[in-house]
């Protein structure tokens, strides 16, 4: 168990929200589903997981999650977002342009590796704590970080690509953590959420 800490949350409206839950089951910490915005209250940090972004987003409006989402981040709330999660959160989105939560300044590309045909397993490089170390990253119709702002620290790469960057408490990854048995990356969001 990572210290003493409140619910780490997933949101349940599409996508594989229930891998995220073993990763964090992995790393000893409670979680729950999100499906509505009053579940936000009293969780320390909330994974927004991969799926297919427009859907999430109609999904979104239906729920009234928009403005629940940025009080949120504004009261201190901790966010992740894979995939399609680091597309709802970044500043501004290409291919085509969509509606996005603006909470870290990068601007990512949709499905910029390919179609569902070209998604990819590759070692990638971690760098966080102040060491480096390999990791197995999972890409899936992944969105690529095309700029990021001069707050975003840069975290892990892939292929000459950075693939994971953070500011302040929003975290994004391109690639799919929780498809793999390495917990170090959502380890490293809890002891985010923590602090």
């Amino acid at each position: 168990m990572v210290g003493e800490l409140a619910q780490i949350g997933v949101l349940g409206l599409q996508g594989d929200f229930h891998a995220h839950g073993s990763a964090l089951d992995g790393v000893g910490v409670p979680w729950r589903i999100v499906k509505k915005p009053t579940q936000l209250a009293g969780l320390a940090g909330l994974i927004i997981p991969g799926g297919e972004s427009t859907t999430l987003i109609r999904l979104m409006d239906f729920w009234g999650f928009w403005q629940p989402l940025l009080d949120y981040a504004r009261d201190g709330g901790a966010l992740f977002g894979t995939c399609a999660g680091m597309i709802l959160l970044a500043a501004q989105v290409r291919n085509p342009e969509q509606r996005s939560l603006g909470l870290i300044d990068i601007q990512v590309e949709r499905n910029s590796y390919g179609r569902q045909i070209d998604s990819f397993e590759g070692t990638g490089t971690l760098r966080v704590g102040g060491t480096e170390r390999p990791l197995e990253m999972i890409f899936i119709r992944a969105p690529r970080l095309l700029a990021q702002g001069p707050a975003v620290e840069a975290l892990a790469f892939c292929r000459g690509d950075c693939v994971m960057a953070q500011q302040g408490r929003v975290l994004v990854a391109s690639f799919h953590p929780e498809l793999t048995a390495d917990t170090s990356v959502h380890r490293y969001f809890v002891e985010l959420a923590s602090r």
